[in-house]
């Protein structure tokens, strides 16, 4: 493997990781917020 190839892979698994990153605080977020609503609407 040619040190191109190598760090063509390793840009697509941190561009990956990154995208899974965000999708976890995205749903950190969401679950955050409905809670939120949940107990601030049962009031």
């Amino acid at each position: 493997m040619t040190p191109d190839e190598n760090r063509q892979i390793r840009s697509r698994q941190k561009s990956r990781a990154i995208v899974t990153g965000l999708l976890l605080g995205a749903l950190v977020i969401l679950f955050y917020a409905i809670t939120i609503a949940k107990i601030g609407g049962g009031h």
